[in-house]
């Protein structure tokens, strides 16, 4: 491979890699999007050949040149459906695909109904994601209430007192052991003179 060739290989790399994901989800998706279309367009034009031949009982589909469909979609609903696909997470761009497969070749649908299909089937996605984010949110929160549950019943632990464990000496031990009446009230602060020691 010669060195601009590589160069030129490199710049492409890394624009494509440097590009928005959501982007590249839209960019995904609306490609499955109108390949389905094509590939509807030509099932429909197979089914007239079809239909032609069995109605005149003569194959002629390789004389004539029948025009093409070339069915779009209309630039707002494309908008719409570009809109839909940006919500698409891109983990998702794949299952949806997948999903989208599954139900043309389930359905057969015609042209115009690819586009509804679609839309159903990033519906169904979005839904989907909605619902994962809330269990999300939920089991992020339980688990909070639960940590800080923990965090206070640890504080709980740790601050209980045992009064007839601890080497705090309290007045009622006094009075029990019948005191020494040299000793002073713990209630009242000892007061020693200098002079005596």
């Amino acid at each position: 491979m010669s060195l601009p060739t590589w160069f030129r290989w490199n710049e492409s790399h890394l624009r494509l890699s440097q590009r928005n994901p959501t982007d590249m989800v839209v960019e995904t998706l609306m490609m499955e999007l109108s390949w389905q279309i094509k590939q509807a367009e030509k099932q429909q034009r197979e089914k007239e050949n079809e239909y032609r031949k069995i109605k005149t009982g003569v194959d002629y589909s390789w004389l004539v040149n029948y025009p093409k469909l070339n069915y779009d979609i209309s630039p707002g609903e494309r908008l719409q459906l570009e809109d839909s696909c940006s919500k698409i997470h891109p983990s998702y761009c794949g299952p949806v695909i997948l999903r989208f497969r599954q139900l043309i070749a389930e359905y057969e649908p015609d042209i115009q109904e690819v586009s509804n299909l679609f839309r159903s089937v990033l519906q169904e996605a979005a839904d989907k994601m909605k619902e994962e984010d809330d269990a999300k949110k939920l089991a992020r929160q339980w688990n909070t209430k639960r940590a800080m549950s923990l965090s206070l019943t640890t504080f709980k632990s740790r601050a209980r007192i045992y009064p007839f464990m601890s080497g705090i000496k309290t007045i009622s031990e006094d009075v029990e052991r019948e005191a020494e009446p040299s000793r002073r009230v713990w209630s009242m602060p000892e007061f020693r003179s200098t002079k005596d020691d």
